[in-house]
């Protein structure tokens, strides 16, 4: 199999889909140390992103060959590992194609795994029957620095149990993609499955707990009611309050605003425990931290840095960093022994709260995490 090739060597990846995201894989690949990785092949429909990838491929140097379509780069024997890239609603069939295919490739699947529960949960079972692939969900605000801090206070119980996890996310409307796919339900999952999934994946590591019901309310409150495409107005909601329970009794609240631009910071992650507080600032990259005890007196504040990065990209270095640990994880799997940072379960997981959240707005009421996994 081409991962012997790459435990040996470098390690060649196949990128499917290279629009914004995929080409933003490319460079993040760019900069991993000379001789572990580089990008072989690409597949995409739509000829500007091909030419755009084609252009940055030679910049750096790598002899790339493009497909119209991924089993085109399935059946090239090219690549060692596939990141895959393209509009959330293409990730289902990609995937299971990917675990039909004779040849092995290990995966790094963009957020959200896939638009629907039952797609994720179709995806895990043809996973469980290729256990020598090692498939990473692109979860990354892990891996970013202040957040990845904030975790680790978290865990090592600094601020003794957790109890509560507030997230603020006030940022820009969605941005224009390929055929405007990003601007429906249908296509997306939803915006609380799209772009939310991150911070209820968050919510669950802080919590240490499975989610357990989901109340939501959220409309379209300005962006996007002037645009119409092929006769159909976009249906993604641009704003949102999100209450998660999880089953040790934990809570989670999401702020949502994508009209909000004037904000100093797009995150706003904050964590309390029964004896402190800790928050996390995105962009700014700060961490602060304090007791109940010490009060207003004792807050601690840090900015975490990570000298792994040699990439800040569009997520302030956590792209790069989950690149690092997926290959950590692919050249494991040569030894018989990865485990990915965030599973197909992790996944699931953040997936099926956005779509409790889609519901619970639908409907006006809470809703069982329980309820979407059947």
């Amino acid at each position: 199999m081409g991962g012997e090739e790459g435990e040996m060597g470098v390690i060649r990846y196949g990128i499917v889909g290279v629009g914004m995201m995929g080409r933003e894989h490319m460079v993040n690949i760019s900069h991993i140390p000379a001789g572990k990785a580089m990008v072989a092949a690409v597949a995409d429909p739509h000829p500007p992103s091909l030419h755009a990838a084609l252009d940055l491929a030679d910049s750096f140097g790598w002899p790339l060959k493009v497909f119209s379509g991924h089993k085109g780069l399935l059946d090239s024997g090219l690549c060692d590992v596939v990141v895959v890239s393209s509009p959330n609603m293409t990730h289902f069939g990609i995937l299971m194609d990917v675990f039909r295919h004779p040849r092995p490739h290990h995966v790094l699947v963009e957020k959200p795994l896939c638009t629907t529960v039952d797609h994720c949960k179709q995806v895990m079972a043809a996973a469980e029957g290729r256990p020598e692939i090692v498939v990473h969900v692109g979860l990354e605000y892990r891996f970013m620095p202040p957040v990845a801090k904030l975790l680790e206070i978290a865990a090592s119980r600094e601020l003794g149990s957790i109890k509560m996890v507030a997230i603020r996310e006030h940022r820009f409307p969605f941005l224009v993609k390929v055929g405007n796919w990003n601007r429906f339900n249908a296509n997306t999952g939803g915006t609380l499955v799209e772009k939310c999934c991150h911070f209820f994946d968050l919510m669950r590591v802080f919590a240490g707990a499975d989610p357990v019901r989901v109340m939501a309310s959220g409309s379209i409150g300005v962006n996007h009611k002037d645009e119409e495409y092929d006769g159909q107005v976009p249906d993604i909601i641009d704003n949102a309050f999100v209450i998660v329970e999880f089953e040790n009794g934990v809570r989670g609240m999401l702020d949502l605003c994508m009209f909000a631009e004037g904000s100093k910071n797009e995150q706003e992650i904050s964590v309390v425990g029964d004896t402190g507080k800790g928050e996390a600032l995105v962009p700014e990259g700060i961490v602060r931290m304090g007791t109940r005890q010490g009060g207003r007196n004792c807050v601690q504040t840090m900015k975490p840095t990570d000298d792994r990065i040699r990439y800040e990209g569009l997520h302030h270095g956590s792209s790069y960093l989950e690149h690092l640990a997926f290959l950590a994880a692919v050249k494991a799997a040569a030894g018989g022994g990865a485990v990915p940072t965030v599973d197909l379960r992790a996944g699931l997981l953040s997936v099926a709260v956005g779509v409790a959240g889609q519901l619970s707005i639908e409907l006006g009421r809470f809703v069982s995490i329980e309820e979407v996994l059947e």
